[in-house]
């Protein structure tokens, strides 16, 4: 690719919403490139290489950063946060976020047919461009690029995987030991419609585990389950399996 296509101030504009500056700018503009681009006599290749680099070097940041953050998680639960923190979903969402359709170069048609916005063509240009910043600039500041660029996705999913783990947990304890989940109920709602607060108790037939409140029903019943999970830790030295 050749550097017409992302004129110096085009360049600074993306690496200000990146936070890099790049030493070599080709390789930026050469992550830019999707594959139906294929102008008469100059050769172009598209960023499908640099896009294999740096789903390996995303892979390495993410599967470190959740190792580092979570010292108590088994290997699969990392391994299913990690396939949500890398998905097509979650770094597309990132790529539209810096407007990185508009930067995009490709062929008239795939443009027309909704190129610039399609998820997947967004989240391969963005591993392209983790992939340019570590040849460019090296592990570390490649590092650095992901967190900032997912760390805000990264905290969400964190907290929706350990708000889904207390719930997962509790209903495994019921239906292993006795085939029976347990029941989440509203008890009670407080606050106007546009601020309510939700209190929810969670029961296994008619011994209450746990109870809950939250800004919403999930949020309530995750916290219900984690007060049972507690309770079970420390109740059944003491009464013995529920029964």
């Amino acid at each position: 690719m050749t550097l017409r296509n992302l004129t110096p101030e085009r360049r600074r504009e993306l690496e200000q919403r990146l936070g890099l500056t790049f030493r070599r700018p080709r390789l930026l503009a050469a992550a830019l490139v999707h594959r139906s681009y294929r102008p008469e006599r100059e050769q172009s290749p598209s960023n499908e290489r640099l896009e294999f680099l740096g789903d390996a070097v995303l892979g390495e940041v993410v599967a470190e950063h959740l190792y580092h953050t979570f010292p108590d998680w088994a290997e699969g639960e990392l391994t299913k946060l990690k396939a949500a923190v890398v998905s097509e979903v979650t770094l597309s969402e990132a790529a539209q976020r810096l407007g990185l359709g508009e930067f995009l170069v490709m062929a008239r048609g795939e443009e027309q047919s909704g190129g610039r916005d399609r998820p997947s063509l967004l989240s391969d240009a963005l591993e392209a461009i983790i992939g340019a910043a570590y040849l460019d600039r090296g592990l570390r500041a490649a590092r650095e690029l992901v967190l900032r660029l997912l760390s805000e996705p990264m905290r969400v999913l964190e907290q929706d995987e350990q708000r889904r783990d207390y719930k997962t947990l509790l209903q495994e304890l019921t239906q292993g030991r006795h085939k029976q989940p347990p029941v989440y109920r509203v008890i009670a709602e407080e606050g106007p419609d546009h601020d309510k607060t939700f209190a929810v108790e969670v029961r296994f037939g008619k011994r209450l585990l746990g109870e809950g409140a939250g800004k919403s029903k999930k949020e309530a019943e995750q916290k219900a389950a984690k007060a049972a999970i507690e309770d079970l830790e420390r109740l059944e030295k003491i009464v013995g399996p529920m029964g």
